[in-house]
């Protein structure tokens, strides 16, 4: 008598249904990373909303925007305590506590202000982020918060000094611009941008005298073609945009002097640069090209005055991206230009 029984997979239907197996995975992965990311930006989204929700809070309790940061001379030099955008808008962003424990008479790397600069705040860092961890400082034990969300500081002059013409940009070091000051429109002006953590800057470099402050280069240039005077006396830092406490340019600060994601030719490669002239810090002036940048593929998030948060292209036209920039230039920026 014959016993029936079940018949079994051979070698190679085995081996076949692996394949289909991993054909599919092949397919469905970049859907689901795609899925991912396309969650991860809206989320970055809110947060820049959230972020422009404490700006108008801000603006509607004093009248005027913050300052990007405070520089006061005294008797050896300038000096400044450093603090940011960021650290101004806590109590609008649901960290009152944390605001009230800052004391604002010094710096914050002082030993009374540690505590806060280590704080992690979820709200100033973006999903897509691949470095949100705190920094740990050079000099000192010192942990320090990240953010990836930056404030307009102008197109390519940042800073004239104690007493100097300010800038192009929504926020400036010793100024606090008030709603009437954005005359290209607050729809038309970007005020907020994305950066990355821990980007590569090429600081303390010398910027020469002959360069006037709306001197700058075509948007469409390499940066160190067009500025050859960034090639001698610079000092490459590694920990930009990786204290949201400190109210330099380079730390919290962004500029529209060139679209975003630009990257620099070195060598035979591109790499993410940064350039900075003298420090706010050190009396100015200071020239900067602080690109915007993220790791959403094909552009970045940016809040506008009117608090709309818009996915600009990194393909945007230089000219329209500056003029994105500016408060009260005049500019025509039609609406199809970016």
């Amino acid at each position: 008598m014959r016993r029936s029984g079940a018949r079994a997979f051979t070698l190679i239907e085995l081996l076949v249904v692996i394949a289909i197996i991993a054909v599919l995975i092949a397919l469905l992965l970049p859907a689901v990373q795609a899925a991912r990311e396309a969650a991860r930006r809206i989320q970055c989204t809110n947060n820049l909303k959230q972020l422009g929700l404490a700006l108008a809070n801000y603006e509607g309790t004093q009248s005027v925007l913050p300052p990007s940061v405070v520089v006061a001379k005294n008797g050896t030099g300038f000096w400044s305590n450093g603090w940011s955008v960021q650290a101004r808008l806590l109590p609008y962003i649901e960290q009152a506590s944390s605001f009230n424990s800052i004391n604002f008479t010094f710096a914050y790397s002082v030993p009374d202000n540690t505590t806060v600069a280590r704080l992690t705040i979820a709200g100033f860092i973006c999903p897509s982020e691949v470095r949100p961890e705190p920094k740990t400082s050079t000099t000192n034990t010192s942990q320090y918060g990240v953010a990836n969300y930056n404030w307009n500081v102008g197109d390519w002059y940042v800073f004239g000094g104690i007493g100097a013409s300010g800038n192009r940009g929504a926020f400036g070091a010793n100024r606090s611009r008030r709603l009437a000051d954005f005359t290209d429109g607050l729809s038309n002006t970007v005020v907020s941008s994305e950066v990355k953590t821990y980007q590569g800057v090429l600081t303390s470099c010398t910027i020469a005298s002959v360069l006037e402050p709306n001197m700058i280069p075509s948007p469409n240039a390499d940066p160190f073609s067009a500025v050859p005077e960034y090639t001698s006396g610079c000092t490459l830092k590694l920990t930009a945009h990786a204290e949201w406490v400190d109210g330099a340019a380079l730390e919290t600060g962004f500029t529209t002097a060139w679209p975003p994601n630009k990257v620099i030719k070195g060598g035979s490669s591109t790499v993410d640069v940064d350039l900075v002239g003298v420090g706010e810090k050190s009396g100015g002036p200071t020239y900067a090209a602080i690109t915007s940048r993220s790791y959403h593929p094909g552009g970045v998030n940016s809040l506008f005055g009117d608090g709309s948060v818009r996915f600009m292209k990194s393909t945007v036209n230089g000219t329209t991206w500056r003029a994105l920039g500016s408060v009260g230039s005049g500019e025509v920026i039609s609406a199809d230009s970016y």
